[in-house]
């Protein structure tokens, strides 16, 4: 059973917590089609993904630890949606804040819940409708780059084979590059269509925010003709997320967040997003003139100053295997994996 379709599971009368496990890879799916009407998004919560034998499912940090979705809604006999694509792309915003509430006043409860240091993290995303990333819209990385400033946001695109989780290990592809640079960025997640959306309503349509990184291949980016921006940005595992989907009224202003990458400790990059030349809601705004964003989707907001690319070049030490890279925005969580 595919992660990335909508489970409503249901859980048999008797479903003990011993038995959850199997039960939980044997359930009966619900699909529900995308209703055309907008979904309620998710409010007040930071989720992340559960990574175990049965595939990726929806995690809810809580003060009595990791509230594991799967379980509870075996458990508690309350269908939702198990993965983050399903809750944006087809709704259960509502459902889900019951599932959370009910786990809290159950007495019997402790069983779904888990210590966050002994889970493995999934992916957030897996099947987001379009990724979209922004170019140069840091003045200064324009500035170390040898740009110009961007009259308007230089869009490109990554595909869903980039996408990966906080904690992974990305192997990097030397077969077909070897100038390898990390990029931080604050990640926008689209919770409402969004088309001709004005600037002033921009906002609405933002689901919540994350910690990622636009990992690159520099060669294949800028050595190869035509400047290929899309091929070094988009190969397997160069959009790690993580750990946190943070919902977006927890965020008080996204365009006011610090935002550091460590390469092996040593600071890297450090700055925040009032720096950003097109903020959160110009972007969305923006983009959706072009075509529709859609829940789900999307977008890498761009990099601040300090990659090795800006650097002079007899000081350009690309990133190599052993290398371990640590990002994060705000409070959005600090997003960690290793190059092998």
């Amino acid at each position: 059973m595919k992660n990335s379709r909508r489970d409503f599971l249901m859980g048999a009368a008797g479903t003990s917590l011993a038995g959850i496990a199997t039960a939980a890879a044997s359930a009966p799916a619900r699909r529900r089609k995308r209703s055309a009407e907008p979904n309620e998004m998710p409010r007040g919560m930071t989720l992340l993904s559960i990574r175990s034998e049965h595939g990726d499912t929806l995690g809810v940090k809580t003060d009595r630890g990791i509230l594991d979705v799967r379980r509870a809604s075996l458990a508690l006999h309350l269908p939702v949606p198990l993965t983050l694509d399903d809750l944006l792309q087809k709704g259960g915003a509502p459902e889900l804040a019951h599932l959370v509430a009910a786990a809290q006043k159950s007495r019997h409860a402790d069983g779904l819940y888990v210590d966050e240091a002994q889970i493995r993290h999934g992916r957030l995303f897996a099947e987001p409708g379009k990724i979209v990333c922004i170019g140069l819209n840091y003045r200064d990385h324009a500035k170390e780059a040898g740009e110009k400033v961007p009259a308007v946001p230089i869009l490109f695109n990554k595909y869903n084979n980039a996408l990966t989780n906080h904690g992974a290990t990305i192997r990097l592809p030397t077969e077909v590059a070897t100038k390898f640079d990390y990029e931080v960025e604050l990640l926008v997640a689209i919770g409402r269509r969004a088309h001709n959306v004005s600037l002033e309503d921009a906002s609405k349509c933002i689901a919540g925010y994350c910690t990622s990184n636009d990992f690159s291949a520099r060669d294949l980016q800028l050595e190869l003709d035509g400047h290929q921006w899309m091929i070094g940005k988009t190969l397997d595992d160069f959009a790690p997320i993580g750990p946190y989907f943070v919902c977006a009224d927890l965020v008080e202003d996204p365009n006011n967040l610090n935002i550091e990458c460590r390469v092996n400790g040593e600071m890297r990059q450090h700055s925040n997003t009032s720096s950003l030349v097109y903020n959160t809601e110009f972007l969305v705004s923006y983009i959706s003139r072009h075509f529709p964003l859609e829940p789900g989707d999307l977008i890498f907001t761009g990099t601040p100053p300090g990659v090795i690319l800006g650097m002079p070049k007899e000081k350009q030490v690309w990133l190599k295997a052993g290398d371990q890279i640590a990002c994060s925005v705000g409070d959005l969580g600090e997003l960690r994996f290793t190059l092998a």
